[in-house]
């Protein structure tokens, strides 16, 4: 029976998270938080969404994605090596001496890797400058970007926004990875913001929110997000630090952590066993 593009996104969300706990394992740690809650929108944006080419990782007309919270580099690069862009025995280097992968995304050492980021507020100003770069070379390709809920209280993220909409690139996709924790604590403890959602419509762009953990709304809202409004379009993804890691995604606390042997392969075998029972990604699972 031919697998539908639901199940192979559902599928490659999983290996991600897979090969992003193994990078992690050869380190010994790693940002673990963050890198899961955007394992699922990056299995649908290089697994059913994005024009690009592994093998040509330059081609001029392919779509871009800027990792805006750049810190989270171990999903991004799991996607990468899993889609082809280079070989997955360079997991094993993610942050050591002499790695293409290191810590936070760097364009100039990674395939794939398509702005260097890390530096918070800034990715998503430099992906609205590449959205109307490719405007005015008349391409047709599109730019997504995505941004921590902790990101957001850097005002360069809304001064972009406002250009965004000032120039209405409505091939411009952002995501807000909306896990409701930063570095040191949650973000109503730091920043108490204003509603995303009303947010974003305030600043001009047409916006939606999906689970951020379900590989199929989001897939959907991409779709829905493609059909051109005029406006700069935001997803927020309603999603979990942490989530489809066992050792992490109850933990108030989980921004970067120690992963050991024993704690990958309990978490690698959770998230095959979840997969086959069809609970993937969170099981039983819930705040």
């Amino acid at each position: 029976m031919e697998t539908t593009i639901e199940e192979k996104l559902k599928r490659f969300s999983a290996d991600i998270r897979i090969a992003m706990i193994r990078e992690m394992q050869a380190l010994g740690s790693g940002h673990v938080g963050g890198s899961a809650s955007i394992a699922d929108v990056l299995a649908v944006l290089y697994g059913g969404v994005m024009n690009v080419k592994p093998e040509y990782p330059e081609w001029e007309d392919r779509d871009r994605l800027v990792l805006s919270k750049g810190h989270c580099g171990p999903a991004l690069y799991a996607a990468l090596a899993l889609k082809g862009f280079f070989p997955l025995e360079w997991l094993n280097t993610l942050n050591a001496p002499d790695t293409r992968l290191p810590s936070h995304a760097d364009r100039l050492k990674t395939p794939g890797v398509d702005m260097t980021t890390g530096s918070l507020g800034q990715g998503i100003s430099a992906a609205v400058g590449i959205a109307l770069g490719n405007r005015v070379q008349k391409r047709d390709s599109y730019v997504y970007c995505i941004i921590g809920d902790g990101e957001m209280e850097e005002g360069q993220v809304w001064e972009a926004c406002e250009a965004a909409a000032h120039f209405a690139l409505d091939k411009f996709i952002l995501f807000l990875d909306w896990n409701k924790y930063q570095l040191d604590g949650t973000v109503e403890q730091i920043g108490a913001p204003v509603g995303a959602a009303e947010k974003f419509k305030a600043f001009g762009f047409e916006t939606q929110t999906v689970k951020g953990y379900d590989t199929k709304e989001i897939y959907g809202a991409i779709l829905r997000a493609k059909k051109g409004t005029g406006k700069p379009h935001a997803i927020i993804l309603d999603t979990i630090k942490g989530a489809g890691i066992n050792f992490a995604e109850g933990l108030a606390y989980n921004h970067y952590l120690p992963v050991s042997d024993e704690a990958a392969e309990s978490a690698i075998e959770e998230i095959e066993r979840r997969y086959a029972e069809g609970t993937y990604p969170l099981g039983d699972f819930r705040w």
